[in-house]
């Protein structure tokens, strides 16, 4: 009776204390629940109170690109430049749809190294409209060169080529490597890119007509309060026509519907980088790895005789893909060393030690998994070569380059005038950038203030051309040129359309 009494006294507690903390904060009813749990053998229930949930904020994953067997149907799907509805787009539309197989016919010449150049553009996150940009500046022609030396796929001058580091020689020119030329004329896009704040049309009006010029008119419009968009801007003719094509064809390749032949090409490499590791002869390789010679060389036109010159560049463009390559005689002879496996070793931790990758040791050694034995010798790829790839005798005259002798030069002076860059000066005058640099003691970076003189050291021959009368190489030029050049004629192809 007496534990009853004080149950019951106990449980009035409970209600009257219960009915006070309704006024007091959750914390102290938390509190006070823990006192008579002690006190009572039987617990009371315990109000739990529930916070929303916390918000987990995360970072958005952009999509992956969309990928198709076919690498044409992949750069239609992932273009990404905005098209505007603009009478130059339709002209330009109208003319590549009146000739049906112009596209087909050079993507011939593309096929070997489309592939290649939609993987650089990709590994840098540029958009894949840029890999448009060889068809619409060369017709993805090597040899093409333009009235202003502009030369290659990516119509690059010596200067720009210079300054992104190509190589130019007796030897070699990097501008007709096509490969070692997509990389300096992406890195060059990239930084006209970044200059012109993220704006791809006036960074590529730029890359065909020069910094200087796309600057002076978007200050221009800017000073009469008009649009900077690149349709209200004033620019040279040749440029005003060259977003169109690349932004025509663009149209064409989202659009099959139109009637535009796009052509088929597998979405994969069909040719493989080698990097031979010291000077050879074209002949000499192509017998080893029992290729045709002229098609080894026509793949890399960069080299501009039959062998390489000593102090490399070594890197050759093969015909083969890369398992082709890893399994042909002549790379398991040359380019491999014998490893034995030992105890703890693992597939990575080899392909760490030799600087190379564990898909090359599993194809260079017909291996499915990753799966090695203690004792089993394993095919390093590790150039071996013990023997001259070079042949001494005369090179045929048809690729020999006569030495050009040095030329006297002559002091000029150029007043700095609104507009005006270092870029566009170099190309203008046609030195590299690094040497205007060095003549006026100048950074890249550095701010051209009207007025002041810059200094130049110019062959005897290169006179200095009024600034307003530089043109860049029209479409029909540089086909033009490149046909000139050409030593092996190839079948009739389509008219270009008239500028």
């Amino acid at each position: 009776m007496i534990r009853k009494n004080i149950y019951l006294q106990l449980c009035c507690c409970v209600i009257l204390l219960s009915t006070l903390g309704c006024k007091q904060t959750p914390i102290q009813r938390a509190s006070l629940q823990d006192v008579l749990q002690d006190l009572l053998t039987e617990k009371a229930p315990v109000t739990v109170v529930q916070t929303a949930p916390q918000t987990t904020v995360q970072e958005p994953v952009p999509p992956k690109p969309y990928r198709s067997p076919d690498i044409w149907q992949h750069i239609a799907h992932n273009l990404s430049f905005e098209q505007t509805p603009h009478q130059r787009i339709k002209t330009r539309v109208d003319w590549y749809l009146s000739q049906p197989e112009y596209l087909l016919s050079v993507n011939r010449r593309a096929e070997a190294y489309l592939y290649h150049i939609v993987k650089k553009i990709e590994q840098r996150g540029l958009p894949l409209d840029l890999a448009l940009l060889p068809f619409v500046e060369s017709d993805f022609r090597p040899q093409a060169v333009s009235k202003q030396s502009a030369v290659g796929v990516w119509q690059l001058v010596d200067a720009t080529a210079y300054h992104f580091g190509l190589q130019s020689n007796d030897w070699y020119d990097g501008r007709r490597d096509v490969l070692a030329s997509t990389d300096a004329a992406l890195s060059y896009l990239a930084y006209l890119h970044k200059t012109f704040e993220g704006n791809w049309l006036h960074a590529i009006a730029a890359y065909n007509t020069g910094e200087g010029r796309v600057k002076a008119a978007i200050k221009r419009n800017r000073k009469a309060g008009k649009s900077t968009h690149y349709w209200h801007l004033k620019l040279p003719k040749e440029t005003a026509d060259y977003i169109p094509k690349l932004l025509a064809l663009s149209y064409l390749l989202k659009h099959p519907e139109t009637g535009f032949k796009r052509p088929e090409l597998a979405n994969k490499a069909t040719t493989t980088i080698l990097d031979v590791g010291q000077a050879f002869n074209f002949g000499v390789l192509s017998q080893l790895l029992d290729i045709d010679k002229q098609q080894l060389h026509d793949l890399n036109s960069g080299y501009l005789r039959h062998q390489t010159p000593e102090q490399g560049p070594y890197k050759v463009l093969v015909p083969l893909t890369e398992q082709a390559l890893l399994q042909s005689p002549f790379y398991r002879e040359q380019f491999s060393k014998r490893y034995q496996v030992k105890l703890n070793d693992t597939l990575y931790g080899i392909a760490r030690q030799f600087g190379t990758s564990v898909n090359k040791i599993k194809q260079l050694n017909n291996k499915q998994n990753n799966l090695i034995r203690v004792g089993e010798i394993l095919l390093i790829n590790q150039a071996n070569i013990n023997r001259s790839l070079t042949v001494n005798y005369q090179i045929s005259p048809y690729l020999e380059q006569q030495v050009a002798p040095e030329q006297a030069t002559i002091e000029h002076h150029h007043t700095i005038v609104a507009g005006d860059s270092l870029w566009d000066l170099s190309q203008h005058y046609q030195v590299p950038l690094k040497d205007l640099l060095d003549w006026n003691n100048l950074q890249s970076a550095s701010i051209l203030s009207p007025g002041k003189v810059l200094i130049l050291h110019l062959p005897t021959q290169v006179k200095a051309q009024p600034k307003n009368s530089v043109t860049t190489p029209s479409y029909l030029d540089v086909l033009e040129e490149a046909t000139q050049l050409k030593e092996v004629p190839s079948p009739a192809e389509p008219s270009l359309p008239p500028d």
